[in-house]
């Protein structure tokens, strides 16, 4: 509703990747453990890690959500109870949840629940119900809602008093063919269910139409007809907010952390701008738009999207199956030690084209991402302007870094 916060909720796939959106602002950050969520693909986490994680968490001021949002089978409930049990002790802020056994389940061990975009819920009835049967009060839309539709429900929760009830949605990353998500084409061609967490993404591939009559074949392009581009919101993102949205939601738990980093930042920037208004020109706020919208357009996408928020999506496809960004990053090194009264990082060089002035980024586990722009390097304390594959260098970093961490270079593509 409007007047509450606002809420930057980033994806963590990993522990890196955790790092990564707390030190880019986030609020909030969702994550899986090992069973039932809709990433088996990524890290995830440990379930007995869960506690430490949240106290984490907790103690830099950032809420963190758990994902139990696959269906669950009849022979799966005892192991969803334990996973639960688990959870309940950990100090989790909320179990986001689709199948209604977690949601029970949950709800009978006092821990707060939300309902996943995969219930699509696109209603204010929807909303009353799942809030009288489990106590839900926040409800990720289904990504179909054009903002019209998320006005009018706003509309009538304020007349029904409902002022408790929390309006999350996607702000950022893949989109899908199907309705929210429940798709059956990985499950027919490979096994692997897309509601079970294991999708092979065959709608992101390269097709082949053959006339069995002529022994003609052609490619389905130059669009790819099944692959969506990826959702976008932040050139209308104050409409969004405007229509009182609660939560913006970054997808991209199977994303790198220099993604998690760039895109939770850009809306982070953007929404402290939003809420700086009236006293930020309107001006001012486009110009902050626009330097974010340059940072979005350097990590990977398929093309940028509109979504549903200002109707059907026609003809938004992507027009290849790799990624459309403007960058790339190349392996150059690993950090062998760091010196933190000096601030500088020991690394071996393990590529080619390193040298002073170029864009660096450091990642690991614990240091998450860590940008840069290539300073002076040394060999030996000797001033070096190339550093050649099998050195060892020293260069000054601007935080904490840690042995094994990957550098990489950033290498513009276009």
């Amino acid at each position: 509703m409007k007047g509450k916060s606002i809420e930057v909720m980033a994806p963590a796939g990993s522990h890196a990747s955790l790092q990564a959106a707390m030190d880019a602002g986030a609020d909030a950050v969702y994550l899986g453990v090992e069973q039932f969520n809709m990433r088996q693909g990524t890290a995830n986490f440990k379930l007995r890690a869960l506690p430490k994680i949240v106290a984490e968490c907790h103690a830099r001021g950032v809420k963190a959500y758990l994902t139990l949002n696959t269906l669950i089978f009849e022979s799966e409930l005892p192991a969803l109870k334990k996973v639960l049990d688990g959870v309940a002790a950990s100090g989790i802020d909320a179990v986001i949840a689709w199948d209604p056994s977690v949601m029970r389940l949950a709800h009978e061990r006092g821990i707060p629940l939300f309902a996943s975009t995969q219930c699509s819920i696109a209603n204010t009835e929807a909303m009353l119900s799942y809030n009288q049967a489990f106590g839900i009060k926040r409800f990720v839309l289904a990504r179909e809602c054009p903002l019209v539709e998320i006005k009018r429900m706003q509309r009538t929760l304020r007349k029904l008093g409902k002022d408790d009830f929390e309006i999350e949605v996607f702000a950022h990353g893949a989109m899908c063919v199907s309705i929210s998500g429940r798709c059956y084409l990985s499950t027919f061609m490979d096994g692997q269910s897309a509601n079970r967490g294991t999708c092979t993404q065959p709608c992101r591939r390269e097709y082949q139409i053959t006339d069995d009559t002529r022994d003609k074949s052609l490619k389905v392009g130059p669009q790819y007809i099944l692959s969506p581009q990826d959702l976008c919101t932040l050139p209308f993102l104050e409409k969004i907010l405007d229509a009182g949205v609660t939560s913006l939601k970054i997808e991209g738990r199977n994303r790198p952390p220099d993604y998690v980093y760039r895109v939770t930042r850009a809306y982070r920037r953007v929404v402290d701008a939003y809420q700086q208004r009236p006293k930020l020109t309107a001006e001012a706020f486009t110009a902050v738009k626009a330097g974010e919208m340059h940072q979005l357009e350097n990590v990977y996408h398929r093309g940028l999207s509109s979504g549903f928020y200002h109707g059907v999506p026609l003809d938004q496809w992507a027009t290849s199956k790799g990624n459309h960004s403007t960058s790339r990053k190349v392996l150059v090194g690993r950090v062998l030690n760091y010196y933190p009264k000096a601030g500088v990082a020991h690394m071996r060089v393990l590529n080619s084209g390193l040298h002073p002035g170029r864009p660096l980024m450091i990642q690991g586990p614990t240091t998450g991402h860590v940008e840069l722009t290539c300073p002076v390097l040394y060999l030996e304390k000797e001033n070096i302007n190339c550093a050649q594959i099998g050195q060892e260098i020293t260069l000054a970093v601007p935080a904490k870094v840690r042995r094994n961490d990957q550098v990489y270079l950033e290498v513009q593509t276009s």
